[in-house]
């Protein structure tokens, strides 16, 4: 009888664990949703693509507080992706989460990084894009199939070419 309660207490208190976190996600959700804007849609007609690769959608936080994930609208989900560099921005297309757009004239900033909330390494291999929602400045990171991509993103998205217009 007491390894009966024993592992039902046990199983009680993971479920009360599961639902304090399930509790947690939701309340910084609505307290994010109020803070953060929805991000952009792909267009439907974005343009030629000029760069792609495929790999890891990690995360997005707060710019320069790599701990603090947005987790509203589905921003939180860490899942499989494609990221395609088109003449007016990156669509971030994710399997099973919400695609969304980081427009061009929002990226504030690109760089190699070795941490995001979800992922620490050992070297710089992720590709953390920050960029402007509304009023709000994001750091959207990347952990992609092919790490040798990353210089082509940082040329193509260094603010030369942001600020003196992209070819």
């Amino acid at each position: 009888m007491d390894r009966v309660l024993l592992t039902l207490g046990i199983v009680v208190f993971f479920l009360l664990c599961l639902w304090g976190m399930w509790l947690g996600w939701r309340r910084k959700s609505r307290a994010q949703s109020v803070l953060v804007p929805p991000f952009p849609e792909i267009p439907a007609e974005p343009g030629e693509v000029r760069l792609e690769s495929t790999g890891l959608y990690v995360s997005t936080t707060t710019a320069g507080n790599w701990q603090d994930r947005v987790v509203t609208r589905g921003a939180g989900l860490r899942s499989g992706a494609v990221w395609r560099l088109h003449p007016g921005g990156i669509a971030v297309e994710r399997g099973g989460a919400p695609d969304f757009w980081i427009p061009r004239e929002a990226v504030t900033g690109v760089r190699r990084d070795s941490r995001i909330a979800g992922k620490v390494m050992g070297t710089d291999a992720l590709l953390v894009i920050t960029w402007r929602a509304g009023e709000t400045e994001l750091d959207t990171g990347f952990r992609g199939d092919e790490l040798d991509d990353y210089p082509l993103w940082i040329d193509q998205l260094s603010d030369h070419d942001i600020k003196g217009g992209a070819q």
